[in-house]
């Protein structure tokens, strides 16, 4: 035991929080040459942990993103400049820059709640130097949803909170338990997640939500500020159930329609004039009326575009669709501010998203009307 110490009394080197435990020990015995019973003493484990916790790591050295930040940190934090010269590996290394743990949980917050929506999972070539999260709409296309730096990619997969899907000159990852369980621990820890509840959020179902303030005009007197989920609209929950025959509730073409309302109600508040007045679209009377602003064309345009739409759709179908498509209002919230029976709201949306589809097909073609 003497001896041992004697040949290796090196300690174990310092690598950043965010790596796992299990890593440091793998790289300290494969890159820094300590033996397993030195590493299991000065980490208080016993030799056998050790020695399984290598060999589990061992075997995920086929995953990509494993193997290169497995690379980069052994070469980052272990390797002398004469054994990176004279290191033979079968592929050069990039150059590695491990993420910062602050780097980390931020990232961490934003992708691995993208990837929890459904249909979500990260994609990756192997010679770029970012990834992508992509979902998988209703109709089978893929929507670029979040970016993500290869070396913060790499750090999840390393952290087993991302999983390869498929492999393949572009790899594909889905998030694990793991990845689900530690977003929860990041939000839980976020201070500004927690503002605003009464009660302790449900952690798996505050995951997937970005919580922010809209205000509602009311034709009677001020808009109210509502809280809404700005993540998902009201429109994405609809298109994920089914009906009685086993079909989505909404159908793409729908969605699409009502998220090109959406796209031309946010627009429009892009111009120079920033108070603009939408009490107009919750009455009957004058939905039109937005005044002459001195806002650019785009948002002018847009302005009208909405405008026409709600036009067309009359009162009742245009207040549905405005407070759901653009005011992001769920379901329940909107039947009970325009005192209507439960579970009738969903209906008369489709049958608004039915008008809507059709106005827009009417007046531009399939297609027209999109934004950029």
């Amino acid at each position: 035991m003497n001896s041992d110490t004697q040949q290796h009394p090196a300690q174990i080197p310092v690598f950043p929080v965010w790596v796992p435990d299990a890593v440091v020990c793998y790289l300290t015995h494969t890159v820094g040459g300590q033996s397993i019973r030195e590493i299991a003493r000065r980490s208080a484990r016993h030799p056998s942990t050790v020695m399984r916790s290598i060999r589990k790591l061992e075997q995920r050295r086929d995953d990509p993103l494993v193997d290169a930040a497995l690379l980069g940190l052994g070469q980052s934090f272990l390797c002398t400049p004469e054994r990176k010269e004279t290191n033979n590996m079968t592929a050069p290394i990039r150059e590695f820059t491990a993420p910062d743990d602050a780097q980390i949980d931020k990232e961490a917050r934003r992708i691995l709640r993208r990837l929890c929506e459904a249909g979500a999972f990260l994609a990756i070539a192997a010679d770029l130097e970012k990834a992508v999260v992509l979902k998988e709409n209703a109709d089978g296309d893929a929507t670029r949803i979040a970016v993500v730096s290869r070396g913060v990619a790499e750090a999840f997969a390393l952290k087993d909170w991302i999983e390869r899907k498929s492999a393949g000159r572009i790899a594909t990852y889905q998030i694990t338990s793991a990845g689900r369980a530690a977003l929860k621990r990041l939000l839980a820890d976020d201070p500004k997640a927690q503002a605003g509840f009464a009660e302790a959020q449900a952690p798996f179902a505050a995951q997937n939500r970005d919580w922010g303030e809209r205000v509602v005009p009311q034709a009677d007197g001020p808009g109210e500020k509502v809280r809404v989920n700005l993540a998902e609209s009201p429109l994405a929950v609809l298109a994920r159930r089914k009906d009685k025959s086993g079909q989505p509730f909404l159908s793409p073409d729908l969605v699409r329609a009502g998220e090109r309302l959406r796209e031309d109600f946010e627009l429009a508040q892009m111009g120079a004039r920033v108070t603009q007045n939408w009490d107009g679209f919750l009455t009957g009377g004058n939905m039109g009326g937005f005044g002459s602003g001195g806002g650019a064309d785009g948002p002018r345009a847009a302005r009208d575009r909405v405008a026409a739409a709600l036009r067309d759709l009359g009162p009742g179908l245009g207040d549905v669709v405005l407070r759901c498509c653009c005011y992001l209002e769920g379901m329940e919230t909107a039947e009970k501010r325009m005192g209507w029976s439960a579970r009738s709201g969903k209906i008369v949306l489709r049958i608004a998203l039915q008008r809507l589809n059709r106005h827009y097909q009417e007046t531009y073609g399939p297609g027209g009307g999109l934004i950029g």
